[in-house]
């Protein structure tokens, strides 16, 4: 069964009210099956000269240099707690990304359903090391910007450790937003024929406009879709830009619901759905038919 996982990440601007009216939406409203965030340990992922640099983009900063700009964004262990918690009276799973080590200590001792890898630290296998052997759950893992053979290292990591069952392995393109010509679907299908029998399942986490690219990547193999979220995509941010808003999520629940619903063999020759219109209109040599 396909999963939507909306992505909140950091759309939230730091503030925990606006997280849970997030997670409230795209469980109720949108019926995703997932609401995922970030959590990034910044003084361990920024050497101090980034940390001090300021935002590239001022425009979009929270804080005066971009360590500052990243803290405003964080939310506490205790509150990835309380955000897990409500996740859970919603209905819905909650998972978060971790972007370095002590992140990963510290939400896998929440114990979610599972944890993701961004493509940004797939590489980082002292991080992924830590997980295989002290967390039980699933291990999503994003391939943007890494080789084929960055990701085949990556599926051996795993099968070396004999947790290649617990593997997620998705498609993406990393870029806010991604053209169409940029989304290369057919990495779903690549990545299923190549690893469809080394890993639990294969996703596709988009970056792109519209929905119709997702509904065609749940045809070509993935389990799993991931989506940016936000309440309005003109908000302050990055990833708003590339994000759904709520109707925009609302319409992929239900369109790859739908989809998937359709994507069968015939049960037999003629469907009972067939069977008055085949009496009525079907020609056959010796009957007439009467339509």
């Amino acid at each position: 069964m396909v999963r939507v996982i909306a992505e909140i990440g950091c759309n939230h601007m730091g503030k925990l009210d606006i997280a849970k009216r997030m997670i409230s939406v795209a469980a109720d409203e949108c019926k995703a099956d997932v609401a995922k965030f970030q959590k990034r340990n910044n003084r361990e992922l920024l050497t101090p000269k980034q940390y001090g640099e300021p935002h590239p983009n001022p425009a979009n900063a929270y804080g005066d240099s971009y360590g500052a700009h990243r803290e405003a964004l964080e939310f506490t262990i205790e509150q990835h707690a309380e955000l897990k918690a409500f996740c859970e009276e919603r209905g819905v799973v909650y998972a978060t990304s971790v972007w370095d080590l002590t992140s990963a200590r510290e939400i896998a001792a929440l114990d979610p359903h599972f944890i993701k890898v961004p493509s940004a630290t797939n590489l980082n296998f002292e991080l992924q090391g830590w997980l295989c052997e002290n967390y039980s759950g699933e291990i999503h893992v994003s391939t943007g910007m890494t080789t084929r053979d960055e990701i085949e290292s990556i599926v051996s990591f795993y099968e070396e450790r004999d947790r290649e069952d617990d593997l997620v392995l998705y498609s993406c393109t990393s870029g806010y937003p991604v053209a169409f010509e940029d989304l290369c679907l057919k990495e779903v299908s690549r990545l299923k024929e190549a690893y469809g029998g080394r890993v639990k399942q294969i996703g596709f986490s988009g970056h792109h406009l519209g929905i119709a690219a997702d509904i065609a990547a749940l045809t070509l193999g993935a389990a799993w879709i991931e989506r940016h979220f936000t309440l309005d995509r003109t908000w302050k941010g990055t990833d708003h830009a590339a994000s759904l808003e709520p109707d925009g999520l609302r319409r992929l629940s239900r369109d790859l619901r739908n989809v998937e619903t359709a994507l069968s063999y015939k049960r037999k020759d003629v469907l009972d759905v067939e069977d008055e219109q085949r009496k009525k209109l079907k020609w056959q040599p010796g009957l007439r038919a009467v339509g």
